[in-house]
């Protein structure tokens, strides 16, 4: 099989041609770069992740780490793997020269961040999560905090953990338990319990910066009431040398199906004398603080479902081209030689269903990492606030849609394989098991439906929605002028109208009847993104046209981009359709879910 991470000609076509990403070095925090220095990080990302991360990522999986009641075990490629990647400086990649950092644009270590999860997405949760809370101290902290936390989790010593979520309340933020009790000395004491914290313990680092949720006693009831605190495992003394032990206890690792070299830990907080913790920020402020980080991790989440997904399309294209079974319908000679299954039409038709999802979902994931960007070092303030508009719309999206439809192409994958798809001998399995994790974590589907169709959608009269629909039809504009994209760009035109009247109906009863009208936004979640994902594959479409009118026939790069064409019909006419029947259950409130009782089940 197939040892591919991800096909560099993608990776080239994504950052250079569909997003330009060369125009970054004319604004002054990367002058100092060249595409040359972002094609190096690129490779020693993908050396670092062919070594260190591939290697295990299958044992990882079959000997997941273990707690004796003192100490977590896990395997020592982990180790090796976090070394060399803390080694390399990506840990502090987008950090500022000045800081230690290499200052690389957020859509070049996305890139490299793709590599990594390609050979390993359940190893790569540690640095995923440590850059993510090392950010969030970076922009929230103190100068005392950041100078007392952030060299050693850009160095590697420390690694970091979000840890949100409770026991008894799951994504029900606002009724956290766990309480901070003030001290004189002006730090805190933690009491509670946090559940499903990623990272939450291991043996990699000599310590973990813990940012936690927890209300302040006296604090004001629900989301208003939640303040962020830094509470690392052991206590680091002013000169940034190691103290005491915290009061932070493991109670436990969670046994899951998939992503199991990612620790998955049961974390106790105070069960002695409160565990020791720094306020972040202002009080009551922690929510909003935490969106950053939850923000990063959701479009991270994005990215890793769609890496899972072409992982299992690399595996089956290149079983299909090597695997001889069966002859064409039109063949009836028993004694002929038997055809690669890639020569039957409904083989080539689950290829490209997944080459559509998941190359679909890979721009989609590549291009909110470029509006990131946008929204940090754009040239003026209006495009700062227009790209941060626009990805706070998409999230729910980045987040939702490649973690549906990678899932969909591993079932894809496996289909492709048959029996052989669903052994261990083959990797497609452990895809699927991983990449089922990613519509639950950071949100689940419906999370991310409420939170677009009752608040994103709507907020600020709908600028931003308006925004996205302004920008789509330019680039529809745009395709119209190619003959060959017109049919394609009216499609996606009507679709936007129907999601446009769509929004509208739902609007208007949103305010009058909120539970009725969000019973069925996870439908709209999902007809949202299928437009969202329509408009993607126009603009690589317009990207590939270009492309190969200056390409030789016959060519690689010919072939490529007849791909990418080819991949785009497919989406625009086989699936893009299916929100037809969405927006007739949306626009007549469909009731039967809603109206479901529970003593009829």
């Amino acid at each position: 099989m197939t040892d591919q991470l991800i096909n560099d000609r993608d990776i080239d076509f994504l950052l250079y041609e569909l997003l330009d990403t060369e125009q970054l070095l004319s604004r002054e925090r990367y002058q100092e770069h060249s595409r040359e220095v972002f094609n190096a990080t690129l490779d020693t990302a993908r050396t670092i992740a062919t070594k260190y991360f591939a290697n295990h990522n299958a044992k990882g999986d079959a000997n997941e780490p273990r707690f004796d009641g003192e100490r977590v075990h896990m395997i020592e490629e982990t180790q090796a793997a976090w070394d060399a990647f803390a080694e390399a400086g990506f840990l502090a990649a987008h950090a500022d020269f000045d800081e230690g950092g290499l200052q690389m644009p957020e859509i070049i270590l996305r890139s490299a961040m793709a590599y990594i999860s390609a050979a390993n997405v359940s190893s790569s949760g540690y640095p995923f999560l440590t850059i993510g809370a090392a950010n969030l101290i970076r922009t929230f902290g103190s100068e005392e905090q950041k100078a007392l936390y952030l060299p050693p989790m850009q160095d590697g010593r420390f690694a970091g953990t979000m840890a949100l979520t409770e026991p008894g309340q799951g994504s029900a933020l606002a009724d956290i338990t766990t309480t901070a009790r003030p001290q004189a000395d002006g730090s805190y004491r933690l009491y509670g319990q946090k559940m499903f914290i990623s990272g939450g313990d291991q043996s990699l680092t000599e310590n973990i910066v813990h940012m936690v949720l927890a209300k302040i006693e006296g604090a004001p009831a629900g989301a208003k009431g939640i303040s962020l605190f830094i509470c690392p495992k052991v206590l680091v003394n002013a000169d940034g040398s190691l103290g005491a032990r915290n009061d932070v206890a493991l109670a436990g690792l969670l046994h899951k199906m998939g992503y199991r070299n990612t620790t998955s830990t049961v974390l106790s907080f105070g069960e002695q004398e409160g565990a020791q913790a720094w306020l972040v920020g202002e009080p009551h402020k922690g929510l909003g603080y935490m969106f950053q980080m939850m923000n990063e991790a959701r479009i991270g989440v994005g990215m890793g479902a769609a890496i899972l997904g072409y992982q299992g399309y690399n595996h089956s294209l290149d079983y299909a081209r090597n695997r001889p079974q069966g002859r064409l319908p039109s063949n009836r000679d028993p004694s002929s030689k038997q055809v690669p299954i890639i020569q039957h039409a409904d083989v080539r038709r689950m290829l490209l269903a997944q080459k559509a999802y998941c190359e679909g979902s890979l721009a989609l994931c590549f291009y909110a990492s470029a509006l990131y960007e946008d929204s940090h070092t754009a040239p003026t303030a209006e495009e700062r606030e227009q790209a941060f508009a626009l990805l706070d719309l998409l999230t729910p999206m980045v987040k939702s849609f490649p973690s549906r439809y990678g899932l969909k192409a591993n079932e894809l994958a496996i289909q492709v394989l048959g029996g052989s798809g669903y052994t261990r001998e083959y990797p497609l399995e452990q895809y699927y098991r991983d990449n089922r994790l990613n519509p639950i974590h950071e949100g689940t589907e419906a999370i991310h439906g409420l939170d677009l169709l009752g608040r994103k959608v709507p907020m600020a009269q709908m600028a931003a929605y308006r925004l996205f629909t302004e920008t789509a039809h330019r680039d529809l504009e745009s395709a119209r002028a190619h003959p060959e994209l017109a049919p394609l760009a009216d499609a996606v035109a009507e679709g936007l109208t129907l999601l446009n009247e769509t929004t509208a109906t739902l609007l208007s009863r949103l305010a009058a009847d909120p539970d009725r009208t969000l019973a069925n936004a996870t439908v709209y979640l999902d007809m949202f993104g299928r437009v969202l994902v329509a408009w993607i594959w126009i603009k690589q479409a317009l990207v590939a046209t270009g492309g190969l009118a200056n390409s030789p026939a016959d060519s690689d790069d010919a072939h490529f981009y007849q791909g990418k064409l080819q991949a785009a019909r497919y989406f625009i006419n086989w699936e893009l359709p299916e929100i037809k029947p969405q927006a007739e259950l949306l626009q007549r409130f469909a009731p039967e879910p809603f109206e479901m009782q529970d003593a009829w089940f």
